[in-house]
């Protein structure tokens, strides 16, 4: 429990940080107006459309003219880049079991093509990787490293991810830039025997007496990969700590979050020259994001141990829309400390459904509204599922962004794919969020500045109708056009 001393201490802190914070932006953005001072850029234009079935299709470039001022009625993307925001860390998805399995039954030369589309040159450009640590639901079996009641954790041994984890992993990691890989790692659940309900199913929490235990069993999971070249970026304290699942699942409030992370979790990764290993606290929705973040983070002995703060996308299990502002506040509560997307799928697999545009259009929307609210780093479920949406030990189907039909032996690239890579494939780790917004609520925009100069604009259409648009920055416009249900990346 803090002294008032401590309370005292974090307010001023947090108040001290959001001041220099606004101070920094306010002399980052007050020489604005200044992107046409090194002369006249032509846009190329890349899109993919459901009416036309175009996919990452080349347009004519966008050229400019002057354009001062638009009137209320002109439809517009507005971009300044001299406003500038979060930098990117990266985007990627998970490596799961039900992933590497799956891609142990491709064929060698559909695996090559399958590496190339998600980490290669001509791919998404993915550079982040997340992976469970000890089994999930998209696991075939339960499973942990250890024998039962092992407190030693002698008996330690990632034996089971060496048949088909690791190997996808070391696929991925030859593709990607050393420089730009970051790998990360998330729990479910400890084994059973450290758990309240004695299961590594159905929520449950970590005993006390366990904490120390469950905390070394981090450290000795980040030796073993590093041990086999696998370099551990980051970690997540625990995977949704507020839902009782059906599968591996595990409980914290965010005072006993804290409670792990002050007292165990955050001293033993120091102790064993983990310091740089970036902890994400929450790892679950937005709903409670916000609510979580301040409770967890108040105590500064806590909050040092964190980089940041994780979330999902599932709030609309109990609400009809997903709850974007939750982002931005905890930004502006906490700006020295990152937000990371780390999960998110389309539930309930249909195959005959893996073609809808309605795929792409919820990957789009989330990745969009994210950036614009403070996201740097980007993290999807699965990379790959097979026919059933799958393998899932509890039966818990889901869509990914592509499928493997292992009866057909065909790879299905759904429009989840393409919409990812309308961001992922241009935009850049370290890339900068620049000013963007629109007049119109059927269109979506994001802007990036990458290092080498590129302005890369991310325009989406999730209305019904076709529309042309202006992009305008500072003063200058290029007439677009954006088909019904598209998007577009728009690369200076």
């Amino acid at each position: 429990m803090m002294s008032n001393f401590d309370i005292k201490f974090l307010k001023v802190k947090m108040k001290k940080t959001m001041i220099v914070f606004a101070a920094l932006s306010f002399a980052t953005n007050m020489n604005a107006q200044n992107y046409w001072k090194k002369g006249m850029k032509e846009g190329r234009v890349i899109i993919t459309s459901q009416k036309t079935n175009e996919k990452f299709a080349k347009k004519a470039n966008a050229k400019f003219v002057d354009f001062p001022q638009p009137k209320e009625t002109d439809i517009c993307v507005f971009v300044d880049p001299d406003f500038k925001y979060q930098k990117l860390i990266g985007i990627g998805g998970a490596i799961t079991d039900a992933s590497a399995e799956v891609f142990a039954k491709i064929p060698k030369e559909k695996q090559k093509e399958f590496i190339e589309a998600y980490y290669g040159k001509s791919g998404l450009g993915y550079n982040l990787v997340r992976t469970n640590m000890n089994s999930c639901d998209f696991s075939s079996d339960s499973y942990t490293y250890i024998n039962d009641n092992d407190e030693s954790l002698k008996s330690f041994d990632v034996k089971h991810d060496e048949q088909y984890k690791i190997p996808l992993i070391k696929e991925a990691q030859k593709v990607i830039k050393p420089k730009d890989f970051r790998f990360y790692f998330s729990p479910w659940s400890p084994p059973a025997w450290m758990k309240s309900n004695n299961n590594m199913l159905k929520g449950g929490r970590l005993l006390d007496k366990y904490y120390q235990v469950w905390a070394n069993y981090y450290v000795k999971f980040i030796q073993e990969y590093e041990k086999r070249n696998i370099p551990v970026w980051g970690l997540t304290v625990q995977n949704e700590p507020m839902a009782t699942q059906t599968w591996e699942s595990c409980l914290y409030t965010a005072d006993e979050e804290a409670k792990f992370l002050r007292e165990n979790l955050g001293p033993t990764l120091w102790k064993n020259n983990y310091k740089d290993k970036k902890v994400i606290i929450w790892d679950h929705n937005r709903d409670l994001m916000y609510q979580r973040a301040t409770t967890t983070l108040q105590d500064p002995e806590t909050s040092k141990y964190a980089s940041g703060i994780g979330y999902h996308w599932y709030e609309t299990w109990n609400n009809k829309s997903q709850l974007f502002d939750n982002l931005a506040e905890t930004h502006r509560a906490f700006p020295d400390k990152f937000l990371i997307f780390s999960e998110g799928c389309k539930e309930q697999f249909d195959f005959s459904k893996i073609y809808d545009v309605s795929l792409g259009e919820l990957y789009g929307r989330n990745m969009i509204n994210d950036f614009n609210k403070g996201t740097s780093a980007w993290t999807d479920w699965n990379i790959l599922l097979d026919e059933k949406g799958g393998p899932n030990h509890v039966g818990n189907f889901c869509f990914a962004p592509i499928i493997y039909d292992t009866n057909k032996k065909e790879l299905h690239y759904t429009y989840e794919y393409y919409y990812i890579g309308h961001i992922s494939k241009y935009v850049k780790p370290n890339a900068q969020r620049v000013g963007t917004s629109t007049n119109k609520d059927f269109l979506l925009s994001t802007s990036f500045l990458n290092e080498s100069g590129e302005l890369v604009v991310v325009v989406m259409n999730e209305g019904d109708a076709d529309t042309d648009f202006n992009l305008w920055i500072e003063g200058k416009s290029s007439k677009l056009s954006a088909p019904a249900h598209s998007i577009q990346t728009i690369v200076l």
